[in-house]
């Protein structure tokens, strides 16, 4: 099944199910506390982990620490799937699995299912991450190798233009309160979005992004954007376990 319709969803307030916290499990918690998901319900089902499956129970002792997850020991039920918003079916049971899948299915819940994908209804894509910008990628499954190496490229390439994307959105709400028409807002975004803003910004040369500023922008907006520029400088955005959402590996 292709998964063709990216999208970026905001979790907060929402509640969520991981089913089965092995290795993959744990990845989907971390993922879901790391954006910030009003409540989780975190099931092991007590059956018998195949053999070569690791625990850590270190790490699910921490992550189960977070006041927004529940832990439970027993099997996912319907009620448990309605009740949520996204479920990610993760047990180390093909067979369980696919029965969360076909819960999720008649409930017109949105599922993840880690060891048959075609099952859900989205996959997990590896995400880049610089400051507040987010740039998701995936190769269909092609090759989860590729991904991570993308991402990191991904991660470079994006780091020297935080600081842009900061001060673009510190700056739309003085541009829209100018309260012109949509065209000429659209025409001034785009304007300082394709200027050397960025890499002066990237450079620490606030000299130049002032001088450009003064030049550039109307005058009442200009005084209004100069102080911008000595807001807090960018920091890089904080990382889940797995160096990207908790999700080292696309489709999983």
């Amino acid at each position: 099944m292709p998964f063709s319709y990216p999208l970026f969803l905001s979790l907060e307030g929402e509640h969520c199910l991981v089913a089965g916290l092995g290795e993959v499990g744990r990845r989907k918690l971390a993922g879901l506390l790391a954006a910030g998901v009003g409540s989780v319900l975190a099931l092991e089902s007590g059956l018998p982990a195949p053999a070569g499956e690791s625990t850590d129970d270190d790490e699910l002792a921490r992550l189960c620490a977070d006041p927004r997850v529940h832990l439970e020991r027993r099997p996912c039920t319907e009620a448990d799937v309605r009740a949520s918003r996204l479920v990610f079916a993760a047990t180390s049971h093909a067979r369980e699995n696919a029965r969360i899948a076909a819960l999720c299915r008649e409930a017109g819940v949105l599922c993840n299912c880690a060891s048959a994908p075609e099952l859900g209804a989205f996959a997990v894509p590896a995400v880049a991450r610089a400051g507040e910008l987010r740039a998701a990628l995936s190769t269909g499954g092609a090759s989860p190798a590729l991904t991570r190496i993308l991402r990191r490229e991904l991660e470079l390439w994006l780091a020297p233009r935080a600081a842009l994307a900061r001060f673009l959105g510190r700056l739309r709400p003085l541009v829209l309160a100018m309260g012109a028409d949509t065209r000429h807002n659209s025409q001034l975004f785009r304007k300082v979005a394709a200027s050397p803003l960025g890499d002066w910004l990237a450079a620490g040369d606030l000299a130049r992004c002032r001088a450009w500023l003064e030049r550039e922008l109307p005058p009442a907006l200009a005084a209004q954007a100069l102080p911008l520029l000595d807001g807090p400088a960018d920091v890089p955005a904080a990382k889940a376990p797995g160096g990207t959402d908790g999700e080292p590996h696309e489709f999983c």
